[in-house]
């Protein structure tokens, strides 16, 4: 992987839900540094209108290697029914950061009954 510089990388997410075709908005995410079994919670926001958090998850000084997990507050989202338990309600993305200075991007696709990830730019 290209070593960036100092101080430059970054944590961004968006949400988009896949069943309606549009920008998640109002989604609460969690963001953890994992040490060990232990989590230590470091931000907690919300999407906006276009289903982005207003500010990276980490930079700067901020952004350090290691384990981190996005939790995504899914079940608050897609909203409760009286059916039973949601099929997705928490959803944890776990994973690790090794370059300081690149910019990491972790979306999440979501509809009520499936969800998805992948490194973006």
């Amino acid at each position: 992987m290209q070593s960036h510089s100092q101080g430059a990388g970054r944590l961004t997410t968006h949400v988009l839900d896949t069943a309606l075709g549009k920008p998640a908005q109002d989604l609460r995410i969690d963001l953890y540094r994992v040490d060990g079994e232990a989590l230590h919670l470091l931000k907690s926001t919300r999407t906006n209108d276009d289903g982005r958090c207003d500010a990276p998850l980490l930079a700067g000084d901020d952004m350090k290697s290691g384990i981190y997990e996005l939790r995504f507050h899914a079940g608050d989202y897609l909203g409760r029914s009286s059916e039973g338990p949601m099929f997705l309600d928490l959803i944890p993305i776990r994973f690790g950061l090794g370059d300081e200075g690149a910019h990491y991007h972790v979306p999440l696709l979501l509809s009520r009954y499936s969800y998805s990830t992948y490194r973006g730019s």
